[in-house]
């Protein structure tokens, strides 16, 4: 720092020359003022900040970059992360998921199931809150690596790494063949009872169809063989070798790899027709379509003329299978509703239960064309003996 002007006078001159010059010392007139004003302007100067940054923050978030904001961006236009979706706003009236279905309709569920929150594992006895969704937890917390297993509906406990525990958790269906066959028992094939109630596999149940006859989670005929799970191609394992993991839509580039179409309802290996068509120049999801429309075809005439109950189908509304007592076409009315359908056979409810799995996944034809097949092929044979169809007229083939 520069020495002050009258510093240099009092040593130099002496006291008197001092006086003298004391009439320049500027505005103040004082060499004690002069000097204090010199060290709060030096003081200011050291508290200022390292870095002036403007009031309104110290970014502007359109010009950070995230690394994972193209990732937070597709999961946003995801059905995962769709809140106001059927999947996630279905209790919105009664302000509570139950617990059971917490575990994959809510982030906050789904760790509590698994313990992954600190709780014990499995289902706990109080509901959660709505407005949860598949967060970005459910898929990356780090505690899904110590999960090694998953129990099915069925009660089979199929191993699991990491990446699949998700997936395998939520996508698994909420029913099994065991649980039709539990309900039918003791009861003849073609007796209506109105103690049989529809069971529902559930939705979107990839994970049960691509387990195949292994999980057993479809009804599987007795004496009958089943394709277990369908490993496609080995560098195809898991379900994000298929599906981009966060906007969910398939990658068809994977598919041109082996395939020589990434539309994955044009691709077809098969050279024979499983539905009787003789086709062969379209995709297995038709044929695969083709016998669900069938079945659907014998379970109404069943129910018509073995059951004693015409039955129609609803996708809009649970339970789907309403009765239609007069055969009008519309769902038969009580009190204001609809009434579900009453008049199951053991032979019908196992057929309706595989039609309502087939379609249940809407990519079955990549999953396990097969068991799709398979399944389709026997409840149709089923039905058409108690019909007394000429099955081999269909020309199916299993």
């Amino acid at each position: 720092m520069m020495q002050h002007p009258a510093k240099i006078v009092l040593q130099v001159f002496g006291f008197a020359a001092l006086l003298a010059f004391g009439m320049n010392l500027g505005p103040s007139g004082s060499f004690a003022q002069e000097e204090k004003q010199e060290e709060k302007e030096a003081a200011e100067s050291i508290a200022e900040p390292m870095f002036n940054m403007p009031k309104s923050g110290p970014f502007a978030p359109e010009t950070i970059s995230i690394p994972n904001a193209k990732a937070i961006a597709a999961w946003s236009r995801s059905g995962h992360a769709d809140a106001a979706s059927e999947s996630f706003s279905h209790w919105n009236e009664e302000g509570e998921i139950p617990a059971n279905c917490a575990t994959c309709h809510s982030g906050v569920g789904f760790r509590s199931f698994h313990g992954l929150d600190g709780s014990p594992k499995g289902l706990p006895e109080d509901p959660f809150p709505i407005g949860g969704v598949v967060d970005c937890e459910t898929c990356h917390n780090p505690g899904l690596s110590r999960i090694t297993e998953i129990a099915l509906p069925s009660g089979v406990v199929h191993p699991v790494s990491g990446g699949d525990v998700s997936c395998m958790t939520c996508h698994q269906g909420r029913a099994s063949g065991a649980r039709v066959t539990e309900a039918t028992a003791g009861i003849a094939e073609d007796t209506s009872s109105g103690e049989l109630r529809f069971v529902n596999p559930h939705y979107n149940i990839a994970a049960a169809t691509t387990l195949g006859g292994y999980a057993r989670l479809g009804y599987q005929y007795p004496d009958k063989t089943y394709s277990g799970r369908f490993n496609h191609a080995k560098p195809v394992a898991t379900c994000v070798s298929c599906h981009k993991p966060h906007d969910l839509t398939v990658a068809e580039a994977n598919c041109l790899t082996c395939h020589q179409s990434g539309d994955a309802k044009a691709i077809r290996i098969a050279r024979q027709s499983y539905d009787g068509s003789g086709k062969t120049d379209k995709g297995i999801y038709h044929d695969i379509n083709a016998n669900a429309d069938l079945l659907m075809s014998l379970i109404q005439d069943y129910a018509t003329e073995i059951a004693g109950k015409a039955m129609i189908y609803d996708g809009t509304r649970y339970p789907y299978f309403f009765a239609d007592a007069n055969a009008d076409g519309l769902a038969d009315e009580a009190d204001g509703r609809s009434v579900s359908y009453d008049a199951f056979t053991p032979r019908l409810l196992k057929a309706v239960y595989n039609w309502k799995f087939i379609t249940a996944d809407p990519g079955i034809h990549v999953h396990n064309p097969h068991y799709a097949l398979e399944l389709a092929y026997d409840s149709v044979e089923d039905l058409s003996a108690a019909l007394g169809r000429d099955f081999a007229e269909f020309g199916l083939l299993r």
